[in-house]
């Protein structure tokens, strides 16, 4: 029994450790969400109508980021929109590892170094969660992709 209760817990531990960063990108449109649920309820839209526009926003929030990423040239601003996302999922992500760090860690230096680690880690899980959506362009880095020659085919000419 003691086995299987080990196991199950490892189980249960990897589990919650996957659905942090799985859920990591979506800190800042629950956080969206949240608060444009909360200011619909007090404003008077009842329990549904703040649902729905919670909901809403927060759906908003995550497509117009993602495309905003996906389709923007300046690196700036993907960085930008990047880092809104990644910031309060990193956050979120200090919280939950010192919440979790309490359950074994007596220290509270290691506690403060682990959820450090795990806001850094979930952070950057955000950030490159988003910045898949970016199209990668040639040579960008070094900045010589805009108005380069193109090569002439010389081959095609040939019959």
């Amino acid at each position: 029994m003691l086995v299987l209760g080990l196991a199950l817990n490892a189980v249960g531990i990897g589990l919650f450790c996957w659905l942090i960063f799985a859920l990591a990108v979506y800190a800042l449109p629950f956080f969206v969400a949240l608060s444009f649920g909360t200011m619909a309820f007090h404003g008077g839209a009842g329990v549904v109508g703040a649902l729905l526009i919670g909901l809403a926003s927060g759906a908003l929030t995550l497509a117009v980021g993602q495309i905003a990423v996906a389709v923007s040239r300046s690196r700036t601003l993907r960085i930008a929109i990047a880092t809104a996302f990644a910031v309060p999922a990193a956050i979120a992500g200090y919280h939950v590892v010192f919440a979790l760090s309490q359950i074994g860690v007596p220290s509270l230096a290691w506690r403060e170094a682990f959820a450090c680690l795990g806001a850094v880690c979930i952070g950057g899980t955000a950030w490159t969660r988003l910045t898949v959506f970016a199209e990668t362009r040639p040579l960008e880095s070094a900045g010589v992709a805009e108005n380069m020659p193109q090569p002439v085919l010389t081959a095609a000419r040939h019959e």
